[in-house]
């Protein structure tokens, strides 16, 4: 029987070269190896500048760390717009940094954030927008941009799970201010673990290269606003913002760069899967499919089991496993729906 997994190994000798470059180089901790994939990475997706650590979930806690102690009027008690279907870890940064989860249902077709229940949902503490991509799908940055406009808000994007995908040409991740992506195994490339946050704002990029090391001075240029201290020495153990450690190692840059040049190819190869899906599931009644906004780099192949079938997952469940096809729920489902909502502020 043949088994139908949800993620492959994408490695070939080009990534294994690359481990032996890094071995060789006898220097592991974060080098020329990250520096080198966070411009390749901020070039492919057509922003201005990465940061590499290490992992999407530290990605998305680096992002909010970045637009609470960047100049962006984001304090504790106000309150992020996030969408009821998305992963843990979109969540837990913003409440970790003293903000109030405002959880919006998702449009029943594609998935992602319903603009319209965003619009119902604002109130005065409302500050941002956590969109999230979901499964490889775009959100519709039309809607979310003009509601931003309209309300002066911040759009950050959790795309951890959407790297490869378009909307109206734009890669996901570089609509807002700024875009958190994962490189973790079963994601579409991958680097061990790993993730990045882009940007355009140069500033916010100092911040974020300083909140990723400890909130020391090393890394900032001499003209980066944290940057107060002029002797080189002092400089190294000077300590300007509360922060983390949370640095990729040097295997994960080298391997990025290798998995980088394959990107097209794996996110061609999704959505030629996601053509024969969608072609193969025609006419099969009472299934509802994820409906494609902008390109998508599809994640995976969602399904909504309706009318007659709405109660029977657990009966498809154990179909697909008899049949070597392996499955899981949609990312968490309804989040609210988890116990641990009763350590996070969040209204609803």
């Amino acid at each position: 029987m043949i088994n139908y997994d949800l993620s492959i190994d994408t490695w070939g000798d080009e990534e294994l070269q690359a481990i032996d470059r890094v071995i060789q180089s006898n220097y592991y901790t974060l080098g020329k190896e990250v520096k080198a994939f966070e411009q390749a990475f901020a070039k492919h997706v057509g922003t201005r500048y990465a940061v590499m650590v290490n992992s999407g979930s530290s990605a998305n806690l680096l992002m909010v760390a970045g637009a609470v102690y960047g100049d962006y009027d984001l304090k504790m008690g106000d309150e992020v717009i996030v969408p009821a279907v998305s992963w843990s870890t979109t969540y837990f940064p913003l409440t970790q940094h003293g903000l109030v989860l405002n959880f919006v249902d998702v449009d029943a077709k594609t998935m992602n954030i319903d603009p319209v229940k965003i619009e119902q949902a604002i109130t005065p503490k409302t500050k941002a927008i956590m969109a999230v991509n979901l499964l490889g799908n775009p959100c519709d940055f039309d809607a979310l941009q003009a509601i931003c406009d309209k309300h002066n808000l911040i759009l950050l994007e959790d795309n951890c799970e959407s790297l490869g995908a378009t909307y109206k040409g734009k890669h996901t991740g570089t609509h807002g201010l700024m875009g958190a992506y994962s490189t973790f195994y079963s994601h579409h490339m991958c680097t061990m673990e790993g993730g990045l946050v882009v940007t355009d704002d140069e500033d916010l990029y100092h911040v974020l290269l300083c909140i990723r090391s400890h909130g020391w001075l090393r890394e900032q240029p001499e003209h980066s606003k944290l940057n107060y201290e002029e002797d080189d020495f002092k400089k190294l153990f000077k300590f300007v913002l509360p922060a983390y450690n949370i640095r990729p190692i040097e295997f994960e840059g080298a391997i990025g760069l290798e998995q980088l040049k394959k990107l097209p190819d794996m996110v061609a190869g999704r959505r030629r899967n996601n053509a024969f899906f969608v072609e193969h599931m025609k006419g099969v009644k009472n299934i509802r499919l994820q409906q494609e906004t902008g390109e998508c780099s599809w994640f995976g192949f969602a399904m909504v089991l309706e009318n007659e079938l709405a109660d029977k997952r657990h009966e498809l469940v154990k179909i697909f496993k008899d049949n070597g096809v392996m499955c899981r729920p949609i990312v968490a489902g309804n989040f609210t729906k988890n116990k641990v909502m009763n350590h996070l502020p969040h209204v609803i």
